[in-house]
């Protein structure tokens, strides 16, 4: 598929890598449909792309809501005219240890905390691939994509069980979808960055920070406009399906 013959929806889109992705696509001639809970992040958005002469149009939505995702792909579908790409990059985290002792006191990992994680990045990349899947289908959108944005710690890190859960699970769902839907002409394909500089990586301590740019054979952390070349990749290469790309500095 060409750039520019993108219709793509793309979740969580008012910063960090779906910022990017948004921005890129449009600049490449793609109509791009960008879906966040954070209404002025999308307007910053809208209002960077191309002085605001951009083909992004923008959606609110708590993709763990499954009827705010069915209105919400109805009406983006209607703005873009057909969807044939989505990116289910919308992720959010809350980080904590399964059990840990301070002060003489055991701490448990709280369930509030646990179902959160699971309900944004894995139920809500499940009810959006769903929606958007069943109408490629039953317009017979061709060619067509949906990429599952997952992650390194996929594999597993120590005081994330939550997020490690919802990333694994989505690689999974990555190699199923793409066995199920390619009677369909429907490629899946996944995306697993490693360190990347995004405000969630700002959001951790710098001594935190240090500690994990050492694990990175590169010395570095990503930079989001890296990992969008990965979903370029996808998009543009037509015999690609069913597996994920990890784009992490060789830290994996």
């Amino acid at each position: 598929m060409e750039l520019v013959d993108a219709r793509a929806i793309v979740t969580g889109a008012a910063s960090g890598l779906g910022r990017r992705f948004a921005l890129e696509l449009a600049r490449a001639g793609a109509r791009v449909a960008a879906v966040d809970v954070d209404a002025d992040g999308l307007q910053r958005l809208v209002a960077e792309a191309s002085g605001g002469r951009s083909g992004v149009d923008t959606f609110v939505c708590d993709v763990s809501r499954e009827e705010a995702v069915r209105t919400t792909v109805q009406q983006a579908i209607a703005a873009l005219g057909t969807a044939n790409v989505l990116v289910n990059n919308a992720g959010i985290l809350r980080d904590g240890l399964l059990v840990s002792q301070e002060d003489g006191f055991v701490r448990k990992l709280p369930t509030a905390q646990w179902r959160s994680v699971l309900e944004t990045n894995l139920t809500g990349a499940y009810l959006m691939a769903r929606e958007v899947a069943a109408q490629m289908v039953e317009r017979q959108v061709r060619p067509a994509l949906v990429v599952n944005i997952s992650s390194l710690t996929g594999g597993g890190n120590a005081g994330q069980s939550n997020y490690s859960a919802s990333k694994a699970a989505l690689d999974a769902l990555t190699r199923t979808w793409a066995m199920e839907l390619a009677p369909h002409g429907i490629r899946v394909g996944g995306i697993a960055p490693g360190l990347v500089d995004t405000p969630m990586l700002a959001s951790l301590g710098d001594a935190e920070r240090e500690a994990l740019t050492a694990k990175v054979p590169l010395g570095r952390a990503g930079q989001p406009y890296e990992i969008w070349l990965a979903l370029r990749l996808l998009i543009e290469c037509e015999f690609f399906t069913g597996r994920v790309i990890a784009v992490d500095g060789g830290a994996a």
